[in-house]
């Protein structure tokens, strides 16, 4: 174990560039092969795609957690039980995933409400069967296991751990590492004209910075989580459950599901068609739905904020936020 204060492992502009590089070897093979690359007639969720996609950020993973597992123990000089550790893999503790994975339900208290009782999702749940249907789906195992397993290896497990080589203060991980992620997710908008070719440029582009924006923020969490609590499986879990849940709805009514295109900005969960979404009118049934999903979104926003810390607490963790230590 050594200080902050102490000589760095390896520079800030090496993590910088190896953080860049590994963003890179996840995101560019997808351009490299007409297997991986959408075009008019193909996009990013046929099948063909999708498989070959899942390939390539595999070899991707692979590789990047190969580079970092050789600079803990080579470079850093650490067991590879520790570099394990730094990387989220080892231990396991299992209270650790079950409170963070509570504290992300709390966050998700009124989405929560409107995908389970308003929109009836509590019956696919219980049935089990939905569930199957959507991870036989090539789509929904890229959305609910490859993607969110792939994206917080290289995101967390790669790349915090560089920057704590780099003895980069937690803070500063916290809110600059998930740029990254922000970035990587920005080539949805060459893809999505490339795909939405009647689609105005100025809707397009507000829809690629909104998505910047919702990625960058859950990767403040996710990093806050990963470095409280040193679990990469805490961090897989809730970014499948966010895939899930989709994003809080802010504003308009809740009601009964309805079917009628989207708004070309409108983003909710990873399985949205273009084709679902709230018009705002209902009676008073919807009424009463909209002010308990209100009343749970604030609610949850504050048990969040309550239990951020208390949840987040582990024996395990990488950082302790104050500034006095770091294990390393």
């Amino acid at each position: 174990m050594t200080t902050e204060e102490e000589k760095p492992v390896i520079s800030t502009a090496t993590a910088t560039a190896l953080s860049v590089a590994f963003t890179l070897i996840y995101v560019i093979p997808f351009y490299l092969s007409r297997s991986t690359r959408p075009s008019p007639t193909l996009n990013r969720d046929a099948p063909s795609v999708i498989r070959a996609r899942i390939r390539t950020v595999t070899l991707a993973c692979i590789a990047a957690s190969a580079a970092t597992f050789y600079l803990l123990v080579v470079t850093a000089k650490l067991t590879p039980v520790d570099a394990l550790h730094f990387m989220g893999w080892w231990p396991v503790q299992l209270t650790d995933v079950v409170k963070c994975c509570a504290l992300t339900f709390l966050l998700f208290l009124g989405p929560l409400f409107e995908k389970l009782f308003v929109e009836g999702r509590l019956g696919d749940l219980r049935r089990g069967r939905k569930i199957v249907e959507t991870l036989k789906s090539w789509q929904g195992y890229r959305n609910y296991v490859a993607g969110p397993i792939t994206e917080e290896v290289i995101f967390r497990s790669v790349l915090v751990p560089v920057h704590l080589l780099a003895k980069v203060s937690s803070t500063k991980i916290v809110f600059l590492t998930p740029l990254y992620f922000g970035i990587a997710h920005v080539h949805h908008f060459y893809e999505f004209i490339l795909t939405h070719p009647h689609t105005p440029l100025l809707p397009a582009l507000l829809r690629s910075v909104f998505q910047f924006g919702y990625t960058t923020l859950f990767g403040w969490i996710a990093d806050f989580i990963y470095l409280r609590t040193g679990s990469i499986y805490a961090c897989i879990l809730i970014h499948t459950f966010c895939n899930w849940v989709g994003l809080p709805r802010f504003w308009g009514r809740v009601q009964r599901r309805e079917e009628y295109p989207l708004s070309p900005i409108a983003i909710r969960g990873k399985d949205d068609t273009d084709a679902i979404q709230a018009n705002g009118r209902g009676g008073p049934q919807d009424l009463k739905l909209t002010v308990a999903y209100y009343v749970l979104l604030l609610t949850g926003a504050y048990s969040f904020y309550a239990g951020l810390w208390p949840l987040t607490a582990s024996s395990l963790a990488l950082a302790d936020f104050e500034g006095k230590k770091v294990h390393l």
